[in-house]
């Protein structure tokens, strides 16, 4: 393909050589939050009074009380009487509310203490009076008010700087740019330590808020507390001056987290804001403004972060099961037993939080280890592509937002040119064979999969399970009703695929007991988030609109990276291909020969490198049948110049990939309308966009669908019924 203008946009560097990283900053985060003095406070607190209970002399009854509240919290709870004198008040969580367990005088008997130690752990189904040391920290200063968030807006460098103790957490809409200056942060999944470079964060309108968590710092038991308070405080003083950082000076502690958060400006979000209708995409949404969830800080604001308060929205809502399969997961890959690595398949019906689980996976893998490999098998809701396409991507940043904020080049990819598989499940499978052939081995792979998980399409996932020698298998699932059967190793003795069948009976001889040589590990998981099982009712939530993002984010890179200067599709020079020198077809539907230009006119479509080279007479050289091979990018096909022989190409993909595509695939995806009916600069009517148009037409008019209407044989036999 030849090319009049090129553009200067770096080709996508993957690591092919993946090993587990020896440095300090990859490591665990399942570490105590609390402190050595803290554990020590606590086992004497609760040694005091078991002794104290033991020794009182009094009946069976206190005895049988002190058991109930150990059955009920899972771990004695102490006595306020008894508590070490470092510890002079504990909060106690109580249904969302903070109270003061204090002395209460000398008029108190140990009988209503103890019964009062008994009714809170009960009054708390299952919570904890004080509450685990990986969850919270104790409060050592009595009648303290803990500032939710303290923030200080530098306004000569236009940037804000937030100290967090560990445990708080910030729940917020909007975008930024994240630094650890001090300590360590944690981002769905993903932790954030000091000296690592800057993360940006997006927490749009149309996915779950991101939320901040402040961990306690791993280096504090090398190093006294009184150390860890002075580095801190240097690295206030180095970012701010002194008028403004008197504040955080006096708040800040030895265990205090510091982080550096500034405006996102990038290419991406100049170019989905300048469009009217996602001008407000990473504002509040409707149900936010409607709660009045907003936290007042203009030091956050500043930069483009507007605060939730926990009563208008907790972020990520992660149920038992989700925890603890994550947990297990991570642990596998850690594990130096297992003979090879990870494959994980993720499956659930629609809205069951695939994509969340997913993406907090691949985030928590990556605090282990440098890459995990990615196979896309939904082909309407993709991760890093655009719509329409089955890849294997390579994973070695983290996923700190929706997916239309992380496109990029995958390793390797296939355009099927739909929003579902239900008209090729051939293809569909041949495809991904095609993809999982270049799969390295030494990585864990994560399989995403469809939300279509009843009749032919369950019958793919256990063709997919086959296929990939899968390890584990994980299950997202709502309500109280099963959505589809468990895929659990004994249900696919006896499953049928799409392609597989059961495997054959055991031979003679062959206890009949024993395992598959493939056999998996079967994980399910329960979703209890707000919402679960249902579409999205808000705007920029429902699946049309999240592939028109993940489309526009897609040739948002057509932007220069350094100017504030948005430019639409039809403003960039089109590269001029000849007809003779690519072969075009359609995928999801048969089109007349004469017609297939008109319909491929001013689409999307797939930029495709066939083995054979094509070779043309002049003309257009046309498809029999959708090959399997090897895309490189989308494209839109601008125009096709007739005289001169010529198509007239506008991508976002590098000239060197370019000049291997010989083959233009159109499906069925298509171009968002904010792309053709907002293009500025324009004089006059808007190219492809116009009214003066005849419906008469054959075909041109809307095509209208009555679903009340009989079939014609039963309005047949209604009739000669009533003659």
């Amino acid at each position: 393909m030849k090319a009049q203008r090129a553009s200067s946009h770096p080709k996508h560097t993957l690591r092919n050589v993946i090993k587990k990283a020896k440095n300090p900053k990859w490591h665990g985060h399942n570490k105590s939050l609390l402190s050595d003095d803290h554990k020590q406070s606590l086992s004497l607190t609760s040694a005091r009074y078991e002794n104290q209970m033991g020794h009182s002399g009094k009946s069976s009854l206190k005895s049988q009380r002190r058991q109930y509240a150990k059955a009920v919290s899972g771990r004695t709870v102490s006595s306020p009487l008894t508590a070490a004198p470092r510890v002079k008040a504990l909060a106690a969580h109580i249904n969302g509310q903070t109270k003061s367990l204090s002395n209460s005088g000398d008029s108190d008997t140990e009988d209503s203490q103890g019964w009062r130690s008994y009714a809170q752990s009960v009054l708390q189904n299952g919570k904890q009076t004080i509450p685990d040391a990986e969850e919270s920290l104790l409060s050592e200063h009595v009648g303290e008010e803990i500032e939710p968030f303290l923030t200080q807006f530098d306004h000569t460098n236009n940037r804000t700087l937030m100290v967090m103790r560990p445990g708080q957490t910030l729940c917020f809409r909007g975008k930024c740019l994240l630094t650890c200056l001090y300590g360590r942060v944690e981002v769905l999944g993903f932790t954030i330590e000091e000296g690592q470079q800057p993360y940006p964060l997006y927490s749009p309108a149309s996915h779950c808020p991101l939320t901040i968590t402040a961990l306690a710092d791993s280096s504090l038991s090398t190093k006294n507390r009184k150390e860890g308070r002075q580095e801190a405080k240097m690295v206030v003083r180095k970012y701010l001056s002194s008028v403004p950082r008197k504040h955080l000076l006096n708040e800040m502690d030895s265990d205090s987290c510091v982080v550096l958060l500034e405006a996102l400006d990038n290419p991406l979000t100049r170019f989905l804001t300048s469009h009217s209708q996602l001008n407000e995409l990473f504002g509040l949404s409707s149900k936010e403004l409607r709660s009045d969830s907003a936290v007042d800080n203009s030091a956050l604001s500043a930069v483009g972060l507007m605060a939730l308060n926990s009563s208008g929205n907790q972020g990520l809502i992660t149920s038992r099961s989700y925890r603890d399969a994550l947990h297990r997961l991570v642990q596998v890959w850690g594990d130096d037993e297992c003979d090879r690595c990870p494959i994980i398949l993720v499956y659930g019906a629609k809205n069951s939080g695939k994509s969340t689980f997913v993406r907090h996976l691949i985030n928590s893998l990556l605090n282990q280890t440098t890459s995990v490999e990615y196979l896309e098998c939904d082909v309407g809701q993709t991760e890093f592509t655009p719509p329409g396409c089955l890849s294997l991507t390579a994973v070695t940043e983290p996923l700190l937002g929706p997916p239309f904020t992380h496109q990029q080049e995958p390793r390797h990819m296939v355009y099927y040119g739909q929003a579902d598989c239900q008209s090729d499940l051939d293809r569909y499978l041949e495809s991904l064979k095609s993809l999982w052939r270049h799969s390295s081995g030494d990585m864990p792979v994560i399989i995403n999969t469809m939300g279509w998980v009843r009749g032919l399409g369950f019958q793919l996932l256990v063709d997919l399970v086959r296929f990939f020698s899968v390890t584990h298998v994980v299950q997202l699932s709502f309500g109280e009703t099963s959505q589809c059967p468990a895929l659990t190793p004994e249900f696919l003795r006896t499953a049928h695929g799409w392609q597989t069948h059961p495997p054959a009976q055991p031979a003679l001889g062959q206890p009949e007991n024993q395992e598959a040589p493939h056999s998996h590990v079967f994980l399910s998981i329960h979703s209890e988030f707000e919402g679960a099982g249902s579409s999205g009712e808000m705007r920029h939530q429902r699946s049309n609109e999240l592939r028109d993002l993940a489309l526009m984010g897609y040739f948002s890179q057509m932007q220069a990276p350094d100017s504030s200067l948005i430019r639409p599709l039809h403003c960039f020079t089109p590269y001029q291909v000849s007809l003779s020198a690519v072969a075009i077809g359609v995928t999801h539907c048969d089109v007349a020969p004469t017609h297939i230009l008109y319909a491929a006119n001013a689409s999307l479509v797939g930029l495709c490198c066939l083995d054979e080279k094509v070779v043309g007479r002049g003309g257009p050289m046309l498809l029999s049948q959708t090959p399997i091979c090897p895309c490189v990018g989308l494209g839109v096909l601008r125009g096709v110049d007739m005289i001169r022989g010529l198509y007239l190409l506008v991508t976002p993909v590098h000239p060197t990939l370019l000049s291997r595509v010989n083959c233009l695939l159109l499906g069925e995806i298509s171009l968002p309308k904010a792309l053709l009916t907002i293009q500025s600069g324009v004089e006059g009517d808007l190219p492809y966009i116009t009214t003066d148009y005849s419906f008469e037409l054959t075909g041109a008019g809307k095509l209208h669908i009555f679903k009340g209407l009989s079939r014609p044989s039963f309005v047949r036999s209604k009739t000669s019924s009533k003659v």
